[in-house]
């Protein structure tokens, strides 16, 4: 092998060995100087690259993914105050995302007719949207939207089906 030839290969490997070389992660100690403890449930979970980059309406494990619907009593379209925190967390979330547009999909269950149904859940997602603006959240934010009785959570013909239809969605983009 001539010289020209191991100095070509030399190069090489020194540019594949720079490409690869490892980035420091943001350190997990906390202002008093002890690192932060990252193996019990619910402490400060490990900086990662990819958590950061996913929003909460995106992470399954967020309560802004997993609580999105408010539950109304029967032909009523008031959001109630167990219901407070959820309306909170959602609007303090969408005030601080001014570009993230959801839906507000309001719902009905079976009883009554078509035109009542829509004019209902219509009443429910306007409800919960001047509830979101309290926390910020601008009128282009938040669209009101009714599907009556045609998005069925539950299926049967009792009370307990038609209390987990009587509701509003909050869809977020899959984006």
């Amino acid at each position: 092998m001539s010289q020209r030839h191991l100095v070509f290969i030399s190069a090489a490997a020194l540019v594949l060995l720079s490409a690869c070389s490892s980035t420091k992660l943001p350190d997990t100690t906390d202002l008093s100087g002890k690192a932060a403890d990252t193996t019990s449930a619910g402490a400060a979970a490990p900086i990662s690259g990819v958590a950061a980059v996913v929003a909460d309406h995106l992470n399954p494990n967020s309560l802004i993914a997993s609580q999105r619907s408010v539950y109304f009593d029967f032909d009523q379209f008031t959001v109630k105050a167990e219901d407070g925190p959820l309306i909170e967390r959602q609007g303090k979330y969408l005030a601080s995302k001014p570009a993230l547009m959801i839906r507000v999909e309001g719902n009905a269950d079976e009883r009554g007719g078509r035109e009542y149904n829509l004019a209902l859940g219509q009443k429910r997602a306007e409800a919960v949207v001047r509830a979101l603006k309290v926390y910020g959240v601008s009128d282009k934010q938040a669209e009101p939207v009714s599907f009556g009785s045609e998005k069925p959570q539950a299926p049967g013909h009792d009370e307990a089906a038609w209390a987990k239809n009587r509701r509003v969605d909050l869809a977020y983009p899959s984006k």
